[in-house]
C-alpha cells in the first residue's frame, strides 16, 4: 500500500497543530549546548544529511542518506565524515567513518511505504570515539508511543552550517512502525533525530526519512527505532569491509533527491 493513500487517511484525525513552534536557529553557545550531539554528516564534497551521536562512536542517520544520489553507488566510507555540533565553520569534535550499515530490508529503489520507511534507517561507526564528557549521547525513546507534541535539531539547504531546532511538533499518527509529523524539514534534514521530552532530556523518537506534500501542506515521515537500531549493530558487527553497492537509487513516485540526500515525494 503506497504511502500517501495511507497518510491521507492518517491525517484526517490527526492532532492539531496549534501549538507546533517556528523552527529557530542555534546560533549562541548557550542555545546549542544541549544539542552538541547532533550533527552534519558530509558525503564526498557536496552531499550532506544530518545525525545524532548514540554511542561515542555511533552516529544515527538515515539509510538513504548512505546512497550516492542518482548514482547505482553507496558512498565510499572513506568519504564520510561526521561533525558534532557543527556552528559556523566550528564542530564541537569531528570524526571520519570507519563502517557504515543501513538497514538491510530497506530497499533504496522501492516506493515510500509505510514498510521501507520503518527501515530508512542506518548507523555510522566513527574512526575514533568521542569523549562522553565533550559530547554526551543521546538515548533512544524505548517507551510507549502516542501522537503529542515531539522536537528536532536538524541541518538543512540554506541552513547547512548551523543546527536549528523546532522547540515543538507534532507527532499525528502512527501505522506500525512507521511515524507522521507535522515538523519543518527540507533537503539535508533528512536523518534528524525527533525527540521526545517525557522524562527529562530529551530521546530519540525517530529520524527523518522524508517529506510529503499534500494539499500545501508538509508532512515528515519517520520510523519507530528500537528494534531497527538493535538490528543494526549486528550488521555493524558482522561487517569484514566497507559497504558495496547492490542497488540502484533513482526517484520514486514523481518525487526528486537533490545532492543532500534528502527524499520528496510530492503528489
Amino acid at each position: 500500500m503506497k504511502w500517501l493513500a495511507i497518510l491521507i487517511c492518517l491525517t484526517m484525525g490527526g492532532v492539531a497543530t496549534a501549538q507546533t513552534t517556528s523552527l529557530r536557529t542555534l546560533d549562541t553557545d548557550y542555545s546549542a549546548a544541549s544539542w552538541k550531539a547532533v550533527g552534519r554528516i558530509d558525503f564526498g564534497r557536496n552531499a550532506f544529511c544530518s545525525g545524532t551521536l548514540i554511542a561515542p562512536d555511533l552516529v544515527l542517520t538515515a539509510a538513504h542518506c548512505l546512497y550516492r544520489p542518482g548514482s547505482n553507488q553507496l558512498w565510499p566510507t572513506d568519504s564520510i565524515r561526521f561533525h558534532a555540533g557543527l556552528r559556523d565553520g566550528d564542530a564541537v569534535a569531528t570524526r571520519s567513518a570507519r563502517g557504515a550499515a543501513a538497514h538491510k530490508k530497506f530497499d533504496p529503489i522501492g516506493p515510500l511505504t509505510t514498510l521501507n520507511v520503518a527501515h530508512d534507517v542506518a548507523l555510522i561507526r566513527l574512526d575514533e570515539p568521542i569523549s562522553t564528557f565533550e559530547v554526551p549521547p543521546f538515548y533512544i525513546h524505548d517507551d510507549r508511543i502516542t501522537p503529542g507534541p515531539v522536537s528536532v535539531v536538524s541541518y538543512g539547504r540554506d541552513r547547512a552550517n548551523a543546527q536549528s531546532r523546532q522547540k515543538q511538533c507534532q507527532m499525528l499518527n502512527q501505522l506500525g512502525d512507521a511515524m507522521v509529523f507535522d515538523c519543518d524539514v527540507t533537503f539535508g534534514s533528512s536523518g534528524s533525530p525527533v525527540f521526545s521530552h517525557l522524562n527529562g532530556r530529551g530521546r530519540i523518537m525517530a529520524v527523518i526519512s522524508g517529506m510529503v506534500e499534500m494539499e500545501g501542506q508538509k508532512r515528515s515521515v519517520g520510523m519507530v527505532l528500537p528494534q531497527r537500531v538493535t538490528e543494526l549493530k549486528g550488521q555493524l558487527r558482522m561487517q569484514v569491509a566497507p559497504p558495496t553497492a547492490q542497488v540502484r537509487r533513482i526517484t520514486v513516485g514523481g518525487g526528486a533527491r537533490n545532492n543532500t540526500g534528502a527524499k520528496f515525494v510530492r503528489p
